[in-house]
């Protein structure tokens, strides 16, 4: 009895927009408004088996603009991708779907995201980059940590 694993294998098979929501509530005020916008930007992945070897991941990017008390905008975006993963330990499996896998689907995002904007009538908000491998390492680090304490 053989104890190999199959070849490594990673394959994207599809990137596409899951869900998108915009919303403007101080419109068409907030267009004579001349502070400038707070940003508060959230940003998470969810991961999901949807079968043997085929792995969904879906980066959420929220994004709320508030000048003054008044909310400019709300958007939400969420980008995901289908990838077929194989011949990976559970930890490099990990890894490549809580980092690999959101940093490939973060320029999708930020173009859906600044689009989005844009049509609202806004100037488009250009998200600096992510380093999802130090966010992914940090929850890593945090995990173990909340294992030791118990």
């Amino acid at each position: 009895m053989s104890d190999e694993r199959p070849a490594q294998q990673l394959e994207i098979l599809k990137i596409y927009l899951k869900d998108a929501s915009l919303e403007c509530p101080s419109a068409p005020s907030i267009f004579n408004d001349q502070g400038q916008p707070q940003i508060n930007v959230q940003l998470g992945s969810n991961t999901t088996a949807v079968a043997e070897n085929l792995h969904e991941v879906v980066l959420t990017l929220t994004v709320t603009a508030k000048i003054d008390d008044k909310t400019a905008y709300l958007v939400e975006i969420q980008q995901a991708g289908l990838f077929a993963i194989q011949g990976l330990s559970d930890e490099q499996l990990q890894h490549v779907l809580g980092a690999f896998c959101p940093n490939t689907l973060f320029p999708f995002a930020r173009e859906a995201l600044a689009a989005l904007i844009g049509k609202a009538g806004f100037p488009p908000l250009l998200l600096n980059p992510v380093n999802f491998e130090a966010i992914y390492l940090q929850r890593l680090q945090q995990e173990q940590q909340t294992i030791t304490q118990h």
